[in-house]
This record gives structure tokens, C-alpha cells and sequence, in this order.
């Protein structure tokens, strides 16, 4: 009994290092905001009930504003002089996955910082891509809360939370699974070297911030959106540390499968 509260408690704790906390209604998170991104140590809330915030969508007009990765894509990201492979999934994570793409090829990502870490007391994520580290000054322990600004609006993009189940013709959107009633496995599950967007507890509020995974941790599939996996460099992975930057992100193959917006 005393080894399942413990395995009960170590959860709770950890997917509090995944959420992204922000100003108003949508996210972002630090360790000083109650609603949002991961740090187990800060103690703050979380949640993953609730009503979204809005009915599930499903691939419509709605998200037509939003790049698209339609197939397969590889982005070579570059740490401490060390490459990382990623290949990203467009076929069932086409806006999660364009959206990266888009971000890298804005070169939104390069100089970013990995404000948060996770290894104690078991291994769970590495965690970046808030723009505000883009400044050298911008304390480390207040990364978190931001996102991607877009040129075009001036206003802080957003993608709908998109999970696909085993055997389905599309995802789900704006929903967790267990909020949809939706039964059954996401096609892409959090195994080890899954790469996945954070979010605070709005299904539709990742913007840009993501993390790796160091470990399988599948009590997150069906409340994250994993869109690739990294296929080679995960050594690379285990030795970053809080403040290591992104030296350079770049797409190196199926740049042909993005569609951008217009």
C-alpha cells in the first residue's frame, strides 16, 4: 500500500513539470504562477479535469490558420555542439507537428533556453522553447510563461491539443481522450525520447514550449500531444542541464510536406 501512494504522489508531482502557466485564461508556466508549466519542486497546483475550452473539434476551418505538416519532416537540433535527430510526425499530429516546423523555420527556437529539468527523484523531462530566454538577462528561474508571438497579430499563437487513437481516421482536438470519452492508446505515446508540447490545464493552449521525455511515462498519453520522436542524440539529452541553451534548430528533411498559412 505505502508503494503504490508513493508511485500515486510521484505522478501528481511530475505532471506538475509539464504545465506551462501564463497571464488570464491561457498558458505558459513557471514555478511561481498556480496555473501551469512543470516544477515538481515549486508545489504548485495542477489539473487535468475540467470542461476544455471549447467542444471537440475535429480537423476543420476552424484550425485553417494554423501551419500544417502533411507527412513526415526531421529537424536537427543543436546542443552543447551536440546534434539532436528529430523526426517529426505530421501524419498524426499535422498541427502540432506544423506548428514546430513553422517555429524552426522562423528560427524561433535557436538561442532558447532548457528552463526546466527533471531527473530526481526518477528521470521524467527535459523542457524549453519560452521565447522570453531569447534575452541573455531574462532570469532562467522565470522561464515558463511564455510563448510565440505572432508578427502577423501581435497576439500569442495557440494550437488546439491534438491526440490520435489507434484505428481513428483523425485526431481529436481540444480535448483530453479522458475528457472526450474517447477509449483506447494514442497512435503517439510517451516513450522515451517522445517530443511533446506543454500546456497549462487549457487543452488548446501550447504555443511553443515543449519537452523531451527521459524516460516512458505513460500515464501522459491521451493529456499531451506527442508529434515526433528523437531517432538519434537522446545522449546528448541526458546531459543537459537548466540554462543550456539551443544553439540551432533547422529542418533538414520534408520541408516539401509543410504548408504554411498564407
Amino acid at each position: 500500500m505505502q508503494i503504490k501512494i508513493q508511485r500515486w504522489l510521484f505522478s501528481l508531482l511530475i505532471i506538475g513539470a509539464l504545465f506551462v502557466g501564463g497571464c488570464g485564461s491561457s498558458p505558459a508556466a513557471d514555478s511561481t504562477n498556480s496555473s501551469p508549466t512543470p516544477n515538481p519542486a515549486s508545489g504548485e497546483s495542477i489539473s487535468l479535469s475540467g470542461s476544455p475550452s471549447g467542444a471537440v473539434q475535429t480537423a476543420s476551418s476552424q484550425f485553417s490558420n494554423l501551419p500544417r505538416l502533411e507527412g513526415k519532416a526531421t529537424v536537427i537540433m543543436t546542443v552543447k555542439g551536440s546534434p539532436i535527430t528529430i523526426e517529426l510526425d505530421g501524419t498524426n499530429a499535422p498541427i502540432t507537428a506544423g506548428n514546430f516546423v513553422d517555429l524552426v523555420q522562423k528560427g524561433v527556437y535557436d538561442g532558447l533556453v532548457f528552463h526546466r529539468v527533471v531527473r530526481e527523484p526518477q528521470p521524467f523531462v527535459v523542457q524549453g522553447g519560452d521565447p522570453q530566454g531569447k534575452d541573455p538577462k531574462f532570469p532562467v528561474a522565470r522561464l515558463g510563461t511564455g510563448g510565440f508571438i505572432d508578427p502577423k497579430t501581435s497576439r500569442e499563437r495557440y494550437i488546439p491539443l491534438e491526440i490520435k487513437v489507434k484505428d481513428a481516421k483523425t485526431p481529436t482536438y481540444s480535448a483530453t481522450l479522458e475528457q472526450a470519452g474517447i477509449p483506447g492508446k494514442p497512435v503517439l505515446q510517451h516513450s522515451r525520447g517522445a517530443v511533446a508540447m506543454a500546456r497549462s490545464n487549457n487543452p488548446d493552449s501550447a504555443s511553443s514550449q515543449f519537452y523531451f521525455t527521459l524516460t516512458d511515462v505513460p500515464f501522459l498519453d491521451g493529456s499531451y500531444a506527442v508529434f515526433g520522436y528523437v531517432k538519434q542524440g537522446m545522449d546528448a539529452i541526458d546531459k543537459i542541464e537548466a540554462g543550456d541553451r539551443i544553439e540551432k534548430a533547422t529542418v533538414t528533411e520534408g520541408l516539401e510536406n509543410f504548408k504554411p498559412v498564407s
